[in-house]
């Protein structure tokens, strides 16, 4: 059974905006990535509004089992999106540059060498951050390359569809994101090591609200056979509406098969790794059980960026998951109301 990688996307979906956008219009890239062997997760991202065209924001967490985080926030000068062929392939901010090299086959990442901050999963919990925290020469040069079709958010069932188009949409935006292979090398203070690993991809261009937000549930992962899955939920809501669940399992070949969560390992604490992170997701021909466990948390900190007054904790991990037999490493990113959380 074949396999389109673009999941019917065309391929102008994979170029940044050539040009400032209209009011409140985000044109981001993110990748989160975690060494085949959990010796490390990396979250790499630039979050680029129109308010902030000239210098769009960098976020970065290099997050250690043994707790260090290699952790940079800050706003850096962009460049021209203009890559060798004459289309807006680039996205720059500061020392970290996202290129697509060839739509939904190859992007790569690069960061030149950087002093970032030296933090600890414990730290962040606390929000004890340092005002002189060590500072690491960092440097990666990362080569991604998908290997399962693209969820476009809101488009599997109808269910998500209905949910997308409300207010539940709004938090998400118009956004696609697409599990990959990796290789590339990591730079440390002088220390190079190349591995191998899995990338999940988002690319996001639209308006994001987050006003009312309460709360989710997103795990992802690629396992060496090829088998793969997905799902973004909300907590069941107060009101007592349909939350937004959308899922999906991939078997190696064809196209996702729609899932939803069943079972969900909503954070009501604050771990800074070994926090169990089991899920049942449900397809029409029955249900999965992939267990997981972090290997190592991140609260995630912003860069002075005011958020809404009921935002909840947000908090970014990496996993190991085990699925009828097979183990590989994966995202998860929760956040819960602090009302919610057990501290």
């Amino acid at each position: 059974m074949t396999t389109d990688l673009t999941g019917g996307l065309p391929v102008d979906r994979e170029y940044f905006f050539g040009e400032k956008p209209g009011p409140e219009v985000r044109d981001a890239a993110n990748v989160w990535l975690e060494e085949e062997n959990g010796a490390f997760g990396m979250r790499i991202g630039i979050e680029h509004v129109a308010e902030e065209w000239d210098t769009p924001e960098l976020w970065l967490d290099i997050a250690f089992p043994d707790g260090r985080v290699i952790s940079g926030r800050e706003y850096g000068a962009g460049a021209s999106p203009i890559g060798p062929e004459g289309k807006p392939t680039i996205k720059r901010c500061g020392p970290l540059q996202y290129e697509c090299i060839e739509p939904f086959k190859h992007w790569k990442i690069t960061f030149d060498p950087h002093k970032v901050r030296q933090l600890t999963a414990q730290q962040l919990i606390d929000l004890d951050i340092p005002d002189s925290p060590p500072m690491v020469e960092t440097a990666f040069d990362i080569d991604i390359y998908p290997v399962v079709p693209p969820l476009i958010s809101g488009t599997l069932t109808a269910d998500s569809r209905e949910a997308m188009s409300g207010e539940q949409g709004t938090f998400i935006s118009p956004r696609y994101e697409q599990l990959c292979r990796a290789k590339g090398s990591l730079t440390l203070d002088g220390d190079r090591r190349e591995f191998s690993g899995q990338a999940l991809r988002i690319k996001r261009q639209g308006v994001r609200k987050f006003e009312g937000f309460w709360g989710h549930c997103w795990m992802s992962a690629v396992f060496p056979s090829g088998r793969a899955f997905g799902v973004n939920t909300f907590p069941p809501r107060d009101d007592g509406k349909p939350n937004f669940n959308e899922g999906f399992i991939f078997d190696g070949s064809g196209a996702l098969k729609p899932a939803r969560a069943v079972v969900t390992p909503w954070m009501e604490e604050l771990f800074a790794s070994g926090e169990p992170c089991n899920l049942v997701l449900e397809t029409a021909d029955g249900r999965e059980t992939i267990e997981g466990v972090t290997f190592v948390n991140c609260r995630s900190v912003s860069n002075n960026t005011i958020m809404p007054e009921k935002w909840p904790i947000v908090q970014q991990a990496h996993a190991t998951y085990t699925w009828n037999g097979e183990t590989a490493t994966g995202m998860i990113e929760r956040s819960t109301l602090v009302e919610k959380m057990k501290l």
